[in-house]
């Protein structure tokens, strides 16, 4: 017994001799790391950030800054020590509180005389969320949408005059700036700018879209192409047509142009890479098209391309108003793209 107590306490000297050694910000990663071990033995799964940043409100000098994320799902937060500074309290919230039995909200929002003032759906929305840092450590924070909300609550009391001016008042003072910051722009936009997240939603919700176009398996070949498309494409490119000829092959290259360019964002990309994946190169690309969405697209574009070729003799003239009309997409977004120019077509 002895000697196990005596080789417990070497160990403990041992342990706490390399501590000593440790910065501060190493002991804290180390804790944090065996925080999270014992967090994923327990079986539990956080959801992890993909974005994080500083959202600024007000002037750069004197402004409020609150770190934020975006987690996998697309929940934007900002971080609960964030949410506290911003509203003038101390870094580390004492946890939740009840004021009612049946009612369970931030410690921020617990003070008696803010009840009557708290809509009933903001108990529900206020949930704290923990989350994975993109450090890997375990975070605690808040929805973006709720910080606005909250200070909604903190001008309300103020306006009725029944804030406590030495507790409550330089609180309400900081909803009244933070309110003001939020006014131009959304607080999603602004998370989304903060975290650099608006240049890659719209990535996102278009691969989304996208699979709608596309078939799960080879659709049966039927012809698809009218006729009329590939007679008034030889007219415009002076190319004799005859019955039994097979098309010139760049005409591919002009189809990819006309057609699947035109319908949506990445569609050409997408339906090469499903023919890949699931397919041979010998199969047309149309039959990768989704019988819901895909191929109803694409017949209605194409009435449209030959609609179109029946106006003109020439075919630069007929290109130049088919760009006015259906302009063709980039293969993916730049990232000095505006969002709004890849947002999903309705």
């Amino acid at each position: 017994m002895a000697e196990s107590e005596s080789k417990s306490s070497l160990q403990k000297m041992g342990g706490d001799a390399r501590a000593s050694k440790l910065s501060s910000d190493e002991r804290k990663a180390i804790a944090s790391k065996a925080a999270n071990a014992r967090w994923e033995k327990a079986g539990k799964t956080l959801p992890k950030a993909t974005h994080e940043g500083i959202l600024r409100i007000g002037d750069f000098a004197s402004g409020i800054e609150i770190p934020c994320a975006v987690l996998e799902d697309g929940t934007r937060v900002l971080t609960q020590s964030g949410v506290m500074l911003a509203l003038g309290r101390a870094r580390q919230a004492k946890g939740r509180q009840y004021y009612d039995a049946d009612v369970n909200l931030p410690a921020f929002l617990t003070a008696k005389n803010l009840k009557p003032f708290i809509p009933p759906d903001l108990t529900v929305t206020s949930s704290q969320i923990e989350f994975k840092a993109l450090t890997g450590n375990k975070a605690f924070g808040y929805r973006a949408e709720l910080l606005p909300r909250i200070c909604g609550v903190f001008l309300d009391a103020d306006k009725a005059g029944v804030l406590i001016p030495r507790s409550q008042g330089h609180i309400a003072e900081r909803a009244l700036l933070l309110i003001r910051g939020f006014a131009d722009v959304g607080i999603i936009a602004l998370v989304d700018e903060a975290t650099g997240y608006q240049y890659d939603r719209p990535r996102k919700d278009l691969e989304e879209y996208l699979k709608k176009f596309l078939s799960e398996s080879l659709r049966r070949w039927v012809r698809t192409f009218p006729g009329d498309y590939f007679k008034h494409l030889c007219r415009l490119k002076g190319v004799q047509l005859r019955p039994d000829m097979k098309l010139p092959q760049y005409f591919g290259h002009i189809t990819n142009d006309l057609v699947w360019r035109r319908i949506a964002p990445g569609l050409l990309k997408a339906l090469k890479e499903r023919r890949e994946e699931r397919g041979k190169p010998s199969h047309k690309i149309h039959q990768w098209t989704s019988e819901e969405l895909g191929k109803p697209e694409l017949l209605l574009h194409l009435g449209m391309v030959v609609g179109l070729m029946k106006l003109h003799t020439d075919y630069d003239a007929f290109h130049k108003q088919l760009d006015q009309i259906a302009p063709p997409y980039p293969e993916s977004p730049g990232l000095f793209d505006d969002p709004k120019d890849w947002e999903v077509p309705r």
